[in-house]
């Protein structure tokens, strides 16, 4: 990661940034002709993020200014980390960002003895699945899907994402 950007926990005070971190992220998909602008416009709500920061995960990339330019939330499924949404502002991409948060993620819940790392994510985005594959997350097929990584699915399919295109990977740790 370009040394002037540094991964931190976040503030309660900058809660309110992430969400417009996350739509400016989601252009990306835009640009990429993906077309289902329901998920796009479907932002993590500020109360989800308090959430995520009560319970000790949530971690920002931070620029120079120490202002939030990325963001990384997780939860816990099946006695498990799940990386539920990873973001970096596009105006800060293709800087290691987005891998460090990963990496910062995947050390947190080793170290605080989470035995692996679940995701859903887009199979054919070149920042989606293939960027995960090469850290060490590999794709489960449907039959190896704990109770509640198929609630996860359902939710992302309710919410109008198309999971035909998706899928749901693992690193274990």
């Amino acid at each position: 990661m370009d040394p002037a950007y540094t991964i931190r926990p976040a503030h309660p005070d900058e809660l309110h940034l992430l969400p417009g971190i996350e739509l400016a992220a989601g252009k990306l998909f835009e640009q990429a002709g993906w077309d289902n602008v329901m998920a796009l416009e479907d932002v993590t709500s500020e109360d989800a993020f308090h959430d995520y920061f009560n319970a000790g995960r949530l971690w920002v990339a931070a620029g120079p200014d120490d202002q939030p330019v990325g963001f990384a939330a997780v939860s816990i499924v099946d006695e498990h980390a799940h990386l539920d949404e990873i973001d970096v502002h596009p105006d800060h991409g293709r800087r290691g960002i987005g891998a460090a948060l990963v990496e910062h993620v995947c050390a947190w819940a080793r170290e605080t003895g989470w035995p692996a790392v679940s995701l859903t994510t887009e199979r054919d985005l070149p920042w989606n699945a293939p960027f995960y594959a090469r850290h060490a997350f590999v794709i489960l097929a449907p039959e190896q899907w704990t109770a509640g990584i198929r609630a996860i699915v359902a939710e992302e399919i309710e919410r109008g994402l198309f999971f035909e295109s998706r899928v749901v990977m693992i690193r274990k740790l």
